[in-house]
């Protein structure tokens, strides 16, 4: 009998009550970007007007450790992670209070990851089917039992896949499809691997893109009827020594083959925000003065072309992610929150409002954290910049990266080891 069937089929069998027992609900924000991954909460009824000041605090923990991990949030629980005493933890709390459930540190995790720019994990965890799975900066992937943290399996980027540790550390979070999850170690061997979600084994390997890792999490769509991983890439080069550009590359889901690639809206240094993807079109834009571009998609064959259809040097996202609700593109450029027209590329508005920063959408609004400390409630308005509200959280030591989330009637917005939950249900 096959090993690896053996594997999948006793994990199937272990899993099969937690499976039953945890499932995200909704409202509520299992991964990075939310349920559908775009960086948008189904959530209605809330605010349409901050009081001065901000909403109203429910809570506030400051034991998360350093790291700009975002926040998970299934089943009345909170995932997470940082670096707590010294040591890289993967974080549980409850929903309700913020009140510690399990803390469990990750067996694979070969060297706390530590960063001038800010220590600990950068990426978001992945709450699916009983199941959360985790990246740290080094490249130690975990995945655990949601209701117990119990380790069901490990590898590592690095020792495991010959990947090589981003500059600024691995950032991606594990993206699910379907039996698979999908992580980016990086190297010559394939820059995008799919593993079982169950027990770890490798499915496939994008053996075509031997790319480097960069930071971007990858999305997973469709296009002319064709299921894409849609993820950055850091190319094979360097600024001295320029090899292949990096670049935006859409995968086959089922074989890992390169379909298309587009690069105009790659740089060199960090490639992070993931792309959006919107009838058969993808839009990428990135920082270091480089900005976003559109390219449709269209079918050649076996394969794809992507066809650039315009290019916005204004648009250079960063790291704080892009939105598109009805039609438009809502993100930070440098200095601006910009609002774009996702067909033609036209800046419809743009204005200072709480500076660079990562954004959510909810009921109408954009939800922006600004990496100076500043909050702001903006409608989803294409006519107009119209501000609904603005106040100031207590600066850290460092920049505010981690996005903000909204689930479940509450914003939450993470500052290294601090997490303070907001009510902003009307």
């Amino acid at each position: 009998m096959n090993p690896s069937f053996l594997r999948s089929t006793l994990a199937v069998v272990v899993l099969s009550a937690s499976t039953t027992l945890f499932a995200a609900k909704p409202g509520d924000w299992p991964q990075w970007r939310g349920a559908n991954s775009d960086g948008i909460s189904q959530e209605k009824g809330l605010l349409t007007e901050w009081p001065e000041g901000g909403p109203k605090t429910v809570w506030q923990v400051d034991t998360l450790g350093d790291g700009y991990s975002s926040l998970a949030i299934a089943d009345g629980r909170i995932f997470t992670q940082g670096n707590v005493d010294g040591e890289g933890r993967i974080l549980c709390l409850k929903e309700s209070d913020g009140s510690l459930i399990w803390s469990v540190h990750p067996p694979r995790e070969s060297k706390l990851y530590k960063h001038g720019k800010g220590d600990g994990g950068r990426g978001t965890l992945t709450v699916d089917n009983g199941l959360v799975y985790a990246e740290g900066g080094g490249g130690d992937v975990t995945c655990l039992k949601a209701d117990s943290g119990e380790v069901v399996w490990t590898k590592h980027l690095t020792e495991d896949f010959g990947g090589s540790v981003p500059g600024w550390g691995f950032s991606e979070s594990p993206t699910i499809d379907g039996n698979n999850v999908i992580v980016t170690p990086g190297g010559k061997e394939g820059a995008v691997v799919a593993l079982n979600k169950l027990t770890g084994d490798v499915v496939w390997r994008s053996s075509d893109v031997g790319d480097k890792a960069h930071y971007c999490t990858a999305v997973v769509v469709e296009s002319h009827g064709v299921r894409q991983v849609v993820t950055f890439t850091g190319g094979t080069g360097s600024k001295r020594e320029p090899g292949a550009s990096p670049r935006v590359v859409g995968l086959d889901a089922e074989t890992g083959d390169l379909l298309w690639s587009y690069d105009k809206s790659a740089n060199r240094t960090a490639n992070v925000s993931t792309p959006l993807v919107h009838n058969n079109a993808v839009f990428s834009a990135s920082a270091y003065g480089t900005g976003g571009g559109l390219a449709r998609l269209t079918k050649s064959g076996d394969g794809f072309v992507a066809e650039p259809a315009y290019f916005e040097n204004k648009i250079q996202n960063h790291h704080g992610g892009l939105v598109l609700v009805d039609g438009f593109v809502y993100g930070t450029g440098s200095k601006t929150l910009i609002c774009m027209n996702f067909e033609t590329g036209e800046i419809v508005w743009q204005e200072r409002s709480a500076g660079k920063g990562a954004v959510t959408y909810a009921d109408g609004h954009i939800y922006l954290y600004g990496e100076k400390n500043k909050v702001a409630l903006v409608e989803a308005n294409p006519k107009a910049y119209v501000e609904k509200g603005m106040f100031a959280v207590e600066k850290g030591d460092f920049p505010t990266w981690a996005h903000p989330v909204v689930a479940n009637g509450r914003l939450y917005l993470r500052d290294m080891e601090k997490l303070t939950a907001y009510d902003i249900r009307k």
